[in-house]
């Protein structure tokens, strides 16, 4: 099996773009480096079309703007497989926005199956093993090696045939539009702009007094300054895991960091003089100066609303097998909440109920309202 062309040049790339626009349907897909980087980045977009298979370098130095009305035509559809991440690093890296999108996995979630990650839907389907060694591979190296161009070719080559069967099984159990709602909104996602703070993305801040927040921010600089240094990912200098504890503990000498649980001597003993100035300096913060963890509203808790959310996941519970989706897929937990919540008595008060889609309100609208009422 002969390997898949590389685009390198600008001037190869406006020329594919051209070539792309005479087709209905393409098939898309990207690698980067989120685990090798600090600044991660697409480092290969693979596309398909029914006839051929062909990769871009975009680590070439190359100008990809000619591929932007081609991906903005909502004329041609675009197979993806698991979007969300690939249509953000797209629309970051090279301002190329995706409309007409075919997600196929959202798809196979939307037909109840089990497994939907690409290499089991391709070995159920086709019975192809895909090399799930290359998923963690660095993408930024080169020369990429024949084995790693084979396997990128792979993750488009077989959507076209893949939506053949996939949209079929969709209008069979009239779930075609179910998906194409989720296919618009699932176009429209980007890549939020990072706090000022570092600690309002971190995961068990909540959990931290204002004191232990100043610490855990100062790591949170240091780690971010340090992984820059690097170019490496951030787990890749210290663990959130291991910030958390030295946050919540806030050691005041090197000793006792080395007895902290879960933190590794070898990590204090790699870090430990380096981050003890940053946990001092936040020990040394005037009170009026230390974060404070936003908090939302925080509602009463009301016994009628508790009810009616254990209704409602009962309910959910009972058509999620009558259905055969899983129950997330078919109504999430924050959306059941705000049902519970808001309580509508009618169809005409689900124009209040923002998190509910239009799918949901014709399958399972009347099902929402007499378990509500």
């Amino acid at each position: 099996m002969s390997l898949p062309p590389i685009l390198t040049t600008t001037e190869q790339i406006n020329d594919f773009a051209v070539e792309l626009e005479k087709y209905p349907v393409i098939a898309v897909d990207l690698e980067a480096d989120s685990m090798h980087n600090y600044q991660e980045k697409v480092c290969l977009l693979q596309f398909s079309t029914p006839d051929t298979t062909v990769l871009i370098d975009p680590l070439a130095g190359v100008d990809l703007g000619s591929l932007r009305p081609v991906m903005a035509n909502p004329e041609i559809r675009k197979i993806f497989h698991a979007a969300d991440y690939d249509i953000r690093s797209l629309s970051r890296d090279f301002d190329i926005k995706i409309n007409g999108l075919f997600d196929t996995m959202i798809s196979c979630q939307f037909l109840g199956e089990e497994r939907f990650g690409l290499a089991d839907v391709l070995r159920k389907y086709f019975s192809i093993e895909l090399d799930k060694q290359y998923q963690r591979a660095d993408w930024s190296k080169r020369p990429l090696s024949s084995e790693m161009i084979r396997y990128a070719a792979a993750d488009t080559s077989h959507l076209h045939e893949l939506v053949d069967i996939l949209e079929s099984k969709l209008i069979e159990k009239g779930r075609l539009e179910w998906v194409q709602e989720e296919f618009i909104l699932m176009e429209a996602v980007r890549f939020a702009d990072p706090p000022e703070s570092l600690f309002l993305r971190f995961k068990g801040a909540g959990i931290l007094n204002p004191r232990q927040l100043a610490v855990l921010e100062n790591l949170l600089q240091w780690r971010d300054k340090e992984a820059q240094r690097r170019d490496c990912p951030l787990y890749k200098v210290l663990g959130n895991k291991e910030i958390l504890e030295l946050a919540r503990q806030m050691p005041i000498t090197v000793k006792q960091m080395d007895h902290l649980p879960g933190v590794s001597s070898r990590l204090i003993g790699r870090y430990g003089k380096k981050i003890l100035p940053e946990i001092l300096a936040a020990l040394d913060l005037p009170d009026t100066a230390l974060p404070v963890y936003p908090r939302g509203e925080r509602r009463a808790k009301d016994p009628q609303i508790e009810k009616r959310i254990i209704l409602l996941k009962e309910w959910r519970k009972k058509i999620a097998v009558k259905l055969k989706i899983d129950p997330g897929v078919l109504i999430n937990n924050t959306l059941l909440e705000e049902l519970a919540r808001k309580y509508p008595r009618t169809e005409g008060d689900f124009s209040n109920i923002d998190l509910l889609k239009n799918w949901q309100c014709q399958v399972l609208g009347e099902g929402i309202l007499q378990t509500l009422n």
